[in-house]
């Protein structure tokens, strides 16, 4: 599975600038115990690398949202995982920016049993998110992200959820 993600994160960026509207990465509190998870069992830190590209003008009936692309490496060695989406930007300088993906997480179930990892019932997960932005520069923009990671109880009874929480820096490449 690690090599389909890292097959599909060459292929977007091989795609050419053309399709490349920025770049980001973020530090974020790994599994926060939140009123939507059953979290704190892991913590640490998140370390997210990302893309994001072009506004899809095909999608224009539901806001011609931007295709997202990211990898996120726990600290503690935990709960990796990649996600693909898409986010729509609402607003001017100061934005929000709600978007939903797909995640795979790349981590065992040892620890599960004592506690000391969160058994999140399923290998695929929903991962939905939200941001407040703010456009510092033509190029940069600062985010506080909430990124939740979960299958609604699709896939298994067990579904704890897990969500982190932090700060991204956006550079726009052209």
């Amino acid at each position: 599975m690690r090599m389909v993600f890292l097959f599909a994160g060459m292929a977007m960026m091989a795609s050419g600038p053309a399709q490349a509207a920025e770049v980001y990465g973020g530090v974020l509190a790994h599994d926060i115990d939140s009123p939507l998870t059953h979290g704190g069992r892991e913590g640490g830190a998140d370390f997210q690398l990302g893309w994001r590209g072009e506004r899809i003008g095909a999608l224009s009936f539901i806001g011609a949202p931007s295709p997202y692309l990211f990898g996120s490496l726990h600290s503690g060695g935990d709960t990796h995982y990649a996600a693909a989406g898409v986010s729509w930007r609402i607003g001017g300088r100061l934005f929000l920016r709600p978007g939903i993906g797909i995640a795979v997480h790349m981590r065992s179930d040892d620890g599960v049993e004592d506690g000391r990892r969160t058994d999140l019932g399923s290998r695929v997960l929903f991962e939905p998110e939200l941001s407040l932005g703010y456009q510092i520069s033509v190029r940069m923009a600062v985010e506080a992200s909430w990124v939740h990671l979960s299958h609604a109880q699709l896939l298994s009874r067990q579904n704890p959820g897990m969500d982190s929480v932090g700060i991204r820096l956006n550079y726009r490449l052209r």
